[in-house]
């Protein structure tokens, strides 16, 4: 059995759901494909396989669930997204007259959310781009990308990173999920096997696969609202408020004391 080759699996796919989503004459699919449903596969370390479709990816308004709406009411002044992927929340802020840039490691999501209208977008990392010199006021991590702050051992630098770009009185927007109200045993004794190494329960590690390409595996991190106070901990960074109307997914908010 061949493995997958290693690269841009999220754009390619978020480019497929885009030409579906808009009809194949406007980017046709990879070898004539028909339009079809586009599969987001996730791939966990312990083999554990999940699925579900990429269209998400392209909602408008009218589909996002309620915590987004109440998320995005929190950004002010300009806006860093995280992670801007399609430009769900971005181009929405944009429709606003919120000034906001779209960061993303992806080059075929910054190249779909460009198509799709946002102004402002950049490839990188956010450790390559807190060398910038321009300052944000909001910093969004939406659509779970709380989860960025990877691991204990990362998040520090992370958290760094977006201190670096931010203007006096920032703030973080997050959403996350806390992992451990689950019964379900694949996930228990993950969380369990996770802990005996030292790791916090919900650190995930993970790889993205689209027909034959993957991304490298990567720590992607669920946590508690403890969990996180504790990251936070010798940080700039402060949790201000917590929004849990939709357990056991939450909104935090966090002000940079720097």
């Amino acid at each position: 059995m061949t493995q997958p080759a290693i690269g841009d699996a999220f754009g390619e796919m978020i480019r497929d759901a885009y030409a579906v989503h808009t009809g194949v004459g406007r980017r046709p699919l990879a070898g004539g494909r028909y339009p079809r449903p586009v599969i987001e596969v996730i791939e966990r370390e312990d083999g554990l396989i999940n699925g579900a479709p990429a269209a998400h990816y392209l909602a408008e308004p009218d589909e996002w669930r309620s915590f987004d709406h109440r998320a995005v009411r929190l950004c002010r002044g300009r806006v860093l997204d995280i992670g801007v992927g399609a430009g769900r929340i971005a181009i929405e802020l944009q429709r606003r007259g919120i000034a906001v840039t779209g960061l993303d490691t992806s080059a075929g999501a910054i190249e779909v959310s460009r198509d799709r209208g946002l102004r402002d977008t950049v490839l990188a990392t956010v450790d390559e781009f807190s060398r910038a010199s321009v300052r944000y006021d909001t910093f969004l991590l939406l659509g779970n990308n709380l989860g960025l702050l990877e691991s204990a051992e990362r998040a520090p630098a992370f958290l760094a990173a977006l201190a670096r770009l931010a203007a006096p009185g920032a703030r973080i927007v997050a959403q996350g999920a806390d992992p451990y109200g689950t019964t379900d045993p694949l996930h228990v004794s993950y969380h369990e096997n996770n802990r005996a190494r030292g790791r916090l329960g919900g650190q995930l590690r993970l790889r993205l696969r689209y027909r034959e390409i993957a991304t490298g595996w990567f720590d992607y991190l669920n946590c508690s609202v403890g969990e996180l106070e504790s990251l936070l901990a010798g940080t700039s960074w402060r949790l201000k408020s917590i929004d849990e109307q939709d357990r056991p997914y939450y909104v935090a908010v966090m002000e940079y004391t720097g």
